[in-house]
């Protein structure tokens, strides 16, 4: 049986997402308004390992709730995937009093949740990346505001593409995961989405579609490839190539993972955090908080991991038939 919570630790971990700052705010009022001490680990895992860690009280988060990034700083931890590490790290929360820890990332930082749980630190996870990538939640931290900062750079080089009348091919982020591409793809009426996970890299078959779109009058042509395919530089070269049209590559890179968080981020983040916080109080551990069929619930690490996510079919229908 999980012991009384008196502190809580909160670190994020991974990749930085808009609306982490959200959560942390939220995770460390909550907290408080229900007598709990909170501990700020600065710097992820890496930092739980070297102690970088501050006391957080309500006046510690205010002013960060529109703030992108992580206030709490991240980064990775390659001595945290060993056995003496994470034994480290658990040590380490005892000597700290902190009696549960609540995890803001993606996956990997779920599985170094799932191993301090084992070492009997309660733990929670909340789901924090702009990949949307996460099998067992709808919603991760940060997507809504990166699809959204994409989406409107990609309305920019729209409008410089059809002045020259270009073809342009842009990637976006999400890693092995299709999410932002394909979101973007709708929301930008790109004429051709390459996804990690639908992507048969047969670019004649792109080649083809540019033409006969010139061929009826169409004057650019846009082209949102996902990072997961990336080599957006050298497609464009033979692109051009076959069709004698300048073709530009736009890597749109990290400024997808800063800017001030939307409303949805802001909000649904600061749900997330307080329920991680109840749960934990509850008793509960070794748990990931989800958004499930418009309902926030949590999962079993273990369960959450072993879960596959895949595009969703209609979708991908869409998408098909917004490109035509």
């Amino acid at each position: 049986m999980s012991k009384e919570i008196k502190t809580i630790g909160v670190l994020t971990s991974g990749g930085d997402a808009p609306g982490m700052n959200a959560a942390v705010r939220s995770v460390v009022r909550t907290a408080v308004s229900k007598g709990c001490k909170v501990k700020g680990i600065r710097k992820g895992y890496a930092g739980l390992l070297e102690e970088d860690i501050v006391d957080l009280h309500a006046g510690s988060v205010c002013d960060i709730l529109n703030r992108g990034g992580t206030f709490l700083y991240t980064a990775r931890c390659d001595e945290f995937r060993t056995r003496a590490g994470q034994e480290k790290g658990a040590e380490v929360c005892r000597k700290h009093g902190i009696d549960g820890i609540i995890v803001i990332g993606g996956d990997g930082s779920f599985r170094g949740a799932q191993k301090l749980a084992a070492l009997g630190i309660n733990t929670i996870g909340v789901p924090g990346t702009i990949d949307l990538d996460i099998s067992c939640t709808d919603y991760t931290i940060g997507f809504d505001t990166a699809v959204n900062t994409a989406m409107e750079a990609i309305d920019k080089v729209r409008d410089t593409s059809t002045s020259h009348e270009r073809c342009s091919i842009i990637e976006v982020m999400g890693r092995n995961a299709g999410y932002i591409a394909l979101w973007c793809g709708i929301a930008n009426g790109a004429e051709d989405i390459l996804l990690p996970e639908t992507y048969n890299y047969d670019e004649q078959m792109i080649v083809e579609h540019i033409i006969r779109s010139r061929k009826v009058g169409k004057t650019h042509h846009i082209i949102i490839n996902a990072e997961g395919i990336g080599h957006s530089t050298s497609m464009a070269r033979r692109i051009e190539a076959a069709t004698g049209i300048e073709t530009r590559a736009t890597i749109l890179g990290h400024l997808q993972r800063g800017g001030n968080p939307t409303a949805k981020d802001r909000v649904y983040a600061s749900i997330m955090g307080a329920y991680a916080v109840n749960a934990l109080v509850s008793g509960k551990t070794n748990r990931v908080v989800a958004y499930k069929h418009g309902e926030f619930i949590d999962y079993d690490i273990d369960e959450a991991l072993s879960m596959k996510k895949e595009l969703d079919p209609f979708q991908l229908e869409v998408a098909r038939m917004m490109s035509r």
